[in-house]
Order: C-alpha cells, then structure tokens, then sequence
C-alpha cells in the first residue's frame, strides 16, 4: 500500500463497526446493541457502501457477551445481501470467551485477532497472550476465516511479523492500525507514516482511530492507498458537542469523501477478492 494505490484508483474498502463492548446507550442512545438493532444499522450501511461490518455481541442489558454472536449474525444475514461479516474475537478476558467469535454456525467471513493486551481508559483487557493469539489463527485458518490482524501500538507489529513466521496466516496480510487513547498509538498523521512505513509486504492496511480522531485519520488513510473503519464502536459523535444519530450517518460521511478523493468503494464481492478470499 502507497500513494500509488490512491494515483491507481484502488478501491477502498469500508468496514463499519457498529457497536462494541464498552459504551452503552446510556453515553449515546442511539447505539445499537441488540441484535436486530445490530442488523438494522449494518442493512443501512451496506446500502450505502460499507463492504464489511465488524460485530460483538450484548445480552439483554447491553452488556457485553460473545455468547450472542451467533443471534446478530443471523439477524444480518436476514436483512443483509452479501455484507461480510466480522465477529470480534476481543473485549473479552479469556481465550473461552474470546473463541466464540470464530464458533458461530456457519463461520463468519473474517474475524478480528488482536495482536497482544491493550490499556482503553479504565477498561484494561488481560490475558491475551501469544499462545492464545497463535491458538485463535490456527483455528481461522482451518476454518477459511480471514483475520483482521489488530494492531492496538507500534510493539504490536513485532506480533505480526511473528506470527507471519509460524505460517498461520495467508497473504495478503489485512492490518488493522489504530489510533487513540490508553495504550493505543499516539493518534497523529506522522504515526500513520511511520506505521504505514513499518507494515509487512503483501499486506493491507485499514486504519480506525477513536473519538475526534476518527475524521482527519480515517481521511488520510486512503491517499496512503488504505482502507476504512468508521462507526459508533470507535467514535459517538458526529461533531463536536453533537451526538452521532446512527452508524449509517458515519458510514454515510466517509462515503462522501472517499468520492471526493476520487476513489471508489469496493462491494463486498470486490473486498473479497483484495483480500484473497474468494
């Protein structure tokens, strides 16, 4: 990935991650976080060009619960037509909880996998040791599940060309950069260069950065030939001081520009084949 996949005209693939496992509707109401919400929000994002939905699940109190996986996929696959699918296999604290991502029936399209713990503000995620990230490639590749490798600060790309050497992943490579708070990677353009300068060969980069950053950093990822994560898991509002009103009125700006770049989302079908999954 460069410039030059942008002076190409690559397309850009659009992810939407519409809800996740920390914020509840008492921060926004607007969050979707039962399952048929879930699927309302990612039917209108797809029809608006977002190619992959990225999905956790929430019991009947909104609180998080990968158990519940299973019910927002069916319910997208109801209302969908070929949206991929992408079940986190993070925000929770045990390899137990976090392997119900990739135990659905059928399989998702492609899963997230995090690269090693991270610190979110109070919210600090443990156990997620090599074992257990080795543990979950080796079940997604033998199940054809395409990962979305997370890449929370600079150290975990040094996982990533580590598990590139056990063979447990299939090229390219997807990336997922991210920018923010905690101990994610300090949220600026020139950490986007250095990150962007550092990825694997063959590999593909999204990018997603939380909070105010999601605007300016999201918006230079596809000049840098990347691709792009918006939705209210990372960002609830809209503006400043202005609450977003759905994921849809996210998925729907970034849209725009991405117009305004020249440059062309990908379908579903189009994502899968950059991504080797066809």
């Amino acid at each position: 990935m460069s410039y030059q996949d942008y002076l190409d005209d690559n397309k850009v693939i659009l992810t939407v991650a519409t809800t996740g496992g920390i914020h509840g509707k008492n921060v926004n109401p607007n969050l979707p976080e039962q399952p048929d919400e879930i699927a309302e929000h990612v039917a209108a994002c797809e029809e608006l060009g977002a190619a992959i939905c990225h999905v956790h699940g929430r019991d009947e109190h909104g609180e998080n619960d990968a158990s519940r996986l299973q019910a927002v996929n069916d319910a997208i696959r109801e209302r969908c037509d070929d949206i991929i699918i992408q079940n986190t296999t993070g925000g929770q604290s045990t390899l137990e909880a976090r392997i119900e991502g990739i135990r659905t029936d059928p399989a998702p399209d492609m899963a997230s996998l995090d690269m090693g713990p991270f610190n979110r503000g109070k919210h600090i995620i443990t156990e997620h040791n090599r074992h257990n990230i080795q543990t979950l490639a080796r079940e997604m590749k033998e199940k054809g599940i395409k990962p979305e490798l997370e890449v929370f600060n600079n150290g975990h790309l040094n996982e990533v060309y580590q598990l590139i050497e056990t063979g447990l992943l299939e090229e390219p490579y997807y990336i997922n950069l991210i920018f923010g708070t905690g101990t994610f990677s300090i949220p600026s353009p020139e950490n986007v260069m250095n990150l962007v300068r550092n990825l694997p060969e063959n590999s593909e980069f999204n990018l997603l950065a939380t909070g105010r950053h999601q605007l300016p950093l999201t918006t230079l990822a596809p000049i840098l030939g990347g691709h792009i994560r918006v939705g209210m898991e990372d960002n609830l509002y809209y503006r400043r001081g202005e609450q977003v009103e759905s994921n849809a009125q996210l998925v729907e700006r970034t849209a725009t520009i991405v117009d305004l770049l020249e440059r062309d989302l990908a379908t579903p079908g189009e994502a899968r084949d950059i991504l080797g999954m066809s």
